[in-house]
């Protein structure tokens, strides 16, 4: 017994050096964020004020639109990108269809209607939807007349002066791709649509900004950017053999030279999977296909002389951000045996510092990004704060929550194991009065992760009531998150399922 008890130690401790190491690169990117003062750095130079550019001189752009099955929002899509205040002769529209319901219809329609408006918009079908995303993408380039690419997926919103906000950012020629912040248009519509907000939060600005100030690799967000055609090209082009097609192109990009603008001031709203599966489908394709980049880029990565050291280890890090679930799930595992064991191998609280230490530096990054952040944008200090003591914890719970789900993912992508590009379906929802309720896309049955979450669920409520018979309250908060984690996803899956399918 006492050997296992050792071996479970080793395993833990592992685990939790990883998260630490994690954390620690993370708070170095909090420190270049805020040593930058959040600003684009030495690019201002390449930037004049659009007011003074004559239209003629404004270059052509090529605005994708890949789209599979949006029947909801594909409309407010293309009118948004029809709305751009950029010269009508000097961008067009690809409407990148590969539907098989009536998006298709209302898409035609919808180009129609434009093209009588003189606006350059075609809808292209392709015969078959090989290589999901990354194919639709990488077949509209053979059409396209635009020197730069613009991207969107279905659920974003972008303002009229999009285009105007970065294009001038191509004035160097350095520049490969420019990306903007993220914004949320239903983030208020639930608990599940703020904890998302959350985090995305977190990513554009402290992740995104840190890494442009720190001089690092950054990465295309697969939506609301620019690329340079040339770029694009020169990087490849787009390939389907990873689901994060967006990340795997941003890294051979940059190996080769070209730089990404993260706009931290420009805003592209969005809306946030509001239903329970709609996450889950969305967080396995980020954490599968991370893992499959991962797989892919790192070598390449740590033979490229053109990247220090230190650029190196924060892209593998960047390449690597899915496993931290695979570490997580093993900490709260292994923890509840660890409980038992604590007493046979003599361990104190002190062995739980480093732990506590990953905590701050998680909610000091958190803190940033969801309150301290907002004040420039003329929110209430106080009402932010309150905001995010509440939430944040609710965010820990369910982020672990999430964490069997994920790891599944992340080991699938690892092993190599082929799996369909599955989107993300958006419903149209931007307040509490709107409803998913027997909405199409359901995305199927009650699976084992889920009876698996329900089991842990049990698992770790067990944990915490065990820490009281053995007056031990040393992993009980932990416990007690987790337990409320996995109890919350099992739950919310079951019911947004049936909501849909009743």
């Amino acid at each position: 017994m006492i050997y296992l008890a050792y071996f479970v130690l080793a395993l833990y401790s592992l685990a939790l050096l990883y998260i630490s190491w994690y954390c620690v690169m993370q708070l170095n990117l909090l420190y270049h964020y805020k040593r930058s003062g959040n600003k684009v750095l030495a690019l201002t130079s390449f930037v004049e004020d659009a007011s003074q550019e004559n239209e003629e001189k404004w270059p052509m752009v090529t605005v994708q639109l890949p789209m599979y099955n949006e029947l909801y929002v594909v409309e407010r899509l293309i009118d948004s990108i029809a709305a751009f205040d950029y010269p009508k002769d000097r961008f067009e529209i690809q409407i990148l269809d590969d539907s098989t319901d009536e998006t298709t219809r209302l898409a035609a329609k919808k180009a129609e209607e434009y093209r009588a408006q003189g606006f350059q918009i075609e809808l292209i079908r392709r015969e078959n939807r090989e290589g999901f995303k990354a194919g639709a993408l990488q077949y509209g380039m053979q059409f396209a007349k635009g020197e730069f690419i613009a991207i969107f997926d279905a659920d974003f919103l972008p303002r009229p002066d999009f285009l105007k906000r970065t294009i001038p950012y191509f004035k160097n020629p350095e520049t490969g791709v420019v990306q903007t912040r993220w914004e949320h248009i239903n983030e208020d519509y639930s608990f599940i649509t703020q904890l998302q907000a959350m985090q995305l939060n977190v990513h554009f600005t402290v992740e995104q900004g840190g890494r442009q100030a720190g001089k690092f690799l950054l990465q295309f967000n697969g939506t609301a950017g620019v690329w340079r055609r040339k770029t694009i090209e020169d990087a490849g082009g787009w390939e389907a053999d990873t689901l994060t097609e967006d990340l795997d192109l941003s890294i051979r990009a940059q190996l080769k030279g070209w730089k990404i603008v993260f706009l931290e001031e420009v805003g592209s709203p969005a809306e946030l999977p509001a239903e329970m599966n709609g996450l889950k489908s969305q967080q396995y394709r980020w954490m599968k296909g991370g893992a499959e980049t991962a797989k892919k880029m790192l070598p390449t990565v740590w033979r490229a002389p053109q990247l220090s050291l230190w650029q190196k280890m924060h892209a593998t890090m960047h390449l690597l951000a899915s496993s931290i679930f695979v570490f997580v799930f093993l900490v709260g595992v292994l923890s509840v045996p660890l409980l038992f064991f604590m007493d046979s191998l003599k361990l104190q609280l002190d062995f739980l510092k480093w732990f506590l230490f990953g905590w701050m530096v998680v909610i000091v990054v958190y803190y940033v990004a969801n309150v301290q952040l907002d004040l420039k944008h003329g929110g209430s200090y106080l009402k932010r704060l309150l905001k995010f003591i509440v939430l944040f914890p609710v965010f820990l719970a369910l982020s672990m929550g999430l964490s069997l789900h994920n790891s599944i993912a992340v080991l699938q992508g690892f092993l190599g194991r082929r799996t369909p590009f599955v989107r993300t379906p958006k419903y149209n929802l931007r307040d509490k009065k709107d409803s998913f309720a027997r909405k199409r896309y359901s995305l199927g049955n009650i699976n084992w992760t889920t009876l698996m979450e329900g089991v842990l669920a049990l698992y770790f409520t067990m944990a915490v009531w065990y820490s009281f018979v053995l007056h031990n309250s040393a992993f009980r908060f932990f416990h007690f998150l987790l337990a409320l984690g996995f109890g919350t996803i099992f739950y919310y899956t079951i019911v947004h399922l049936r909501k849909l399918s009743s």
